[in-house]
């Protein structure tokens, strides 16, 4: 290990770089060619321009067309007192659409060590004139260019689209806002049982982005009739721009009581709301709010705001159209996984874990039931697909094995042959995977296994003394790829103490890796933990080998020949 010098040089870098960010003046960074390395966020913000676009170019280059030269940084070494360019040197930079932006330069005083480092200039814009513009997030420039407005309802639907999480992107997307567009951000959500919720309210501060958890929370009914602007943009009526004095009215509704409430406690004096619009119903408001001594809201700040409610809007339709589809599939796996049966002289246990991803739902399952003759039926398998249609045809194709498993007392293989015959058929499955068993009692005792296997990853087979193989005989290929090809049979014995694992491929596959290396890792870990009580074995076995990046679920089930001794 090293003594952790280069790692704190680091920490701090970015440390100065984020209190750099946080200033309400532009700053460059520039290398002993003029070239600009690094920009602040109030730099990108004053030119409307995205980092790519800055970094890189020489300065003189960012000068508007006219404009009189940059003064040079203060060169290293020179005096600390010094004293700095006077604020009365202006010049003109090019922003991203063009226009010209009157700036003052201010050069900050960093010794290089040596000439050869990094300098800084500093820059504040100049377009009220001489005189200085009050500190705080209104120093940001809130006129946005056409390429501007663009380029944020671009990168709305990014945070939308990328993001699986609806609290985080929205969180996300009103930073994109604050504090460009408004000090203030409001989001008002209707749940899918009429009620409205206060999600969010955050406040651009001088120091950062403030969530205002005091201010959220449950929110009256929203008025069938009231013509205020919040009540008109939670029934999807209208958007509006509101002024100093609209709440100052009477309130004619509970709703309206509760934003004269908030625009007293958050100094709002100018707001725009527009409905968080989805394709077929109103999910919420979204306010923006400035305070006192802000230019107030404009139509086309209106209309902007307006399409990025229905970005929100579309987003949260389709998280709640999703999340019902997956309460449903979740539902019917959950009904659909079997009481397992109770074996004399066999230990058995089953686990299914859903995928990490919510956005993943998976047709994995396990099953196990008696047959007339005396043997038992173990099955895992998966459905390609990860949807409620995977999880629907899991249920299809799991009824039919068992009908036929049970109706017909033949080997393994010619059980699959049937049901693979007739899935095209009769199911909505296109391909699947699954192992099929019998375990039966041995002529000579003890107990012994005949399975097939339609595609699916090799049963592992652990002795008592800690022995790992897997399974691979009796393999065929994945149902719905060829209906009339044969399929083959293989037969074990199980000896006392062995364990038998029957599993899915979420217990083994990476993105990262190959699936040998998930086999071998599986195999390792089994015999590791051979010696725990079976439902530790399972649980620890689980939490050992599935990898960190699979995004499917898992189903398992194993079982154990007790020794005889």
């Amino acid at each position: 290990m090293g003594d952790g010098t280069g790692t704190s040089a680091q920490v701090v870098q970015q440390e100065l770089a984020a209190v750099l960010d946080r200033l309400r003046v532009g700053v460059f960074a520039l290398d002993g060619h003029d070239r600009i390395v690094w920009a602040n966020a109030a730099s990108l913000a004053f030119l409307s321009c995205s980092a790519p676009e800055v970094v890189g170019r020489g300065l003189r280059a960012l000068l508007h067309p006219g404009a009189r030269p940059v003064p040079p940084p203060r060169p290293a070494g020179e005096d600390a007192g010094a004293p700095a360019v006077p604020a009365a040197d202006r010049t003109w930079l090019s922003r991203g659409d063009g226009s010209p932006l009157a700036v003052r330069w201010f050069p900050l005083p960093v010794d290089s060590g040596g000439g050869g480092g990094v300098r800084l200039l500093a820059f504040d814009t100049d377009e009220d004139g001489p005189g200085h513009r009050p500190a705080g997030p209104s120093s940001y420039t809130r006129t946005l260019s056409e390429r501007d407005r663009l380029a944020l309802l671009a990168d709305t639907t990014a945070q939308l689209i990328y993001n699986i999480d609806v609290d985080e992107s929205l969180r996300r997307v009103v930073e994109l806002l604050l504090p460009r567009l408004a000090d203030w951000a409001v989001i008002d959500l209707i749940t899918e049982t009429e009620e409205v919720n206060r999600s969010l309210v955050l406040h651009a501060r001088s120091d950062g982005l403030e969530v205002r958890e005091d201010l959220q929370g449950p929110m009256p009914p929203v008025p069938a009739s009231s013509p205020m602007p919040l009540s008109m943009a939670l029934r999807g009526v209208a958007s509006t721009l509101a002024g100093p004095k609209t709440y100052d009215v009477p309130p004619d509704s509970a709703v309206a009581l509760e934003q004269r409430k908030l625009f007293t406690a958050t100094g709002i004096e100018t707001a725009a709301i527009a409905p968080v619009q989805g394709p077929s119903e109103v999910l919420g408001a979204i306010t923006l709010g400035r305070t006192a001594g802000e230019e107030p809201f404009t139509p086309g700040d209106l209309e902007l705001l307006e399409n990025i409610g229905r970005r929100i809007g579309i987003a949260l339709e389709n998280a709640r159209h999703y999340q019902r589809q997956r309460q449903v599939a979740a539902t019917m796996q959950r009904y659909l996984l079997p009481q397992l049966p109770r074996l004399t002289g066999v230990e058995m246990t089953a686990r299914y874990l859903p995928a990490p991803d919510a956005s993943h739902v998976g047709g994995d399952w396990y099953d196990a039931f008696p047959l007339p003759n005396g043997d038992t039926a173990l099955v895992v398998g998966d459905v390609v697909g990860h949807d409620l249609e995977a999880a629907a045809g899991m249920a299809q194709l799991r009824n039919m094995l068992r009908a036929y498993t049970w109706a017909q007392d033949e080997p393994p293989h010619h059980t699959v042959e049937r049901l693979d015959q007739a899935m095209s058929h009769i199911t909505d499955v296109s391909m699947a995977t699954l192992v099929l068993a019998r375990l039966t009692t041995a002529p000579t005792g003890g107990r012994a296994l005949r399975w097939t296997n339609a595609g699916h990853p090799p049963p592992l087979l652990l002795d008592s003394a800690g022995r790992t193989r897997f399974l691979d005989d009796g393999r065929g290929i994945l149902l719905g790829a060829s209906a009339n090809r044969p399929r083959p049979d293989a037969h074990v014995h199980l000896p006392p103490g062995s364990t038998l694992l029957f599993y899915t491929d979420g217990l083994i596959e990476s993105r990262r890796q190959p699936l040998d290396v998930g086999l071998k890792r599986l195999s390792e870990h089994a015999a590791d933990l051979g010696h725990r009580q079976l439902d530790v074995f399972v649980d620890q076995l689980l939490a050992r080998s599935r990898p960190a990046d699979n995004d499917d679920d898992v189903a398992l089930l194993a079982i154990r020949i007790p020794s005889t001794t």
